[in-house]
């Protein structure tokens, strides 16, 4: 992913999703000002993407849009609380983005049995290759 806009885009996604539980934790923030910092966003821009209306992008590459569902699951866990509402969106964005149902189960259900709450590179790609054969 190339372009600051893509990349804007991809972060605002997240800000959406880590309010879909009516609130933003401070751990929630800390983690998408990380995800911003990694993906070189300005600080103002980060910023002021909390006060634009979300407008979805259609991720091209299988692999960034794994990789996007991952952060999106990481996000969910990060404040500590597993909400309902947080379960059934990333399922729902899971889907749309065209990922296989079974292997997004299978993802969250790793996640939420490992202590840290996160799980290899290794075992998220395989799932989703795993789908493919």
């Amino acid at each position: 992913m190339d372009k600051y806009e893509d990349k804007l885009a991809l972060l605002s996604e997240m800000i959406a999703f880590s309010v879909v539980d009516g609130r933003l934790h401070e751990r929630e923030y800390l983690f998408l000002s990380m995800i911003a910092e990694e993906l070189q966003i300005v600080k103002d821009d980060f910023k002021s993407l909390f006060h634009q209306e979300n407008y979805p992008i259609i991720i091209k590459s299988e692999f960034e849009r794994i990789q996007q569902f991952y952060r999106l699951a990481l996000l969910m866990h990060c404040d500590g609380v597993l909400h309902e509402r947080e379960q059934i969106k990333i399922h729902e964005i899971g889907i749309n983005m065209g990922l296989n149902p079974h292997a997004i189960k299978r993802v969250l259900k790793a996640m939420e049995t490992s202590p840290t709450r996160s799980i290899s590179a290794e075992f998220l790609l395989e799932v989703f290759q795993e789908q493919l054969n």
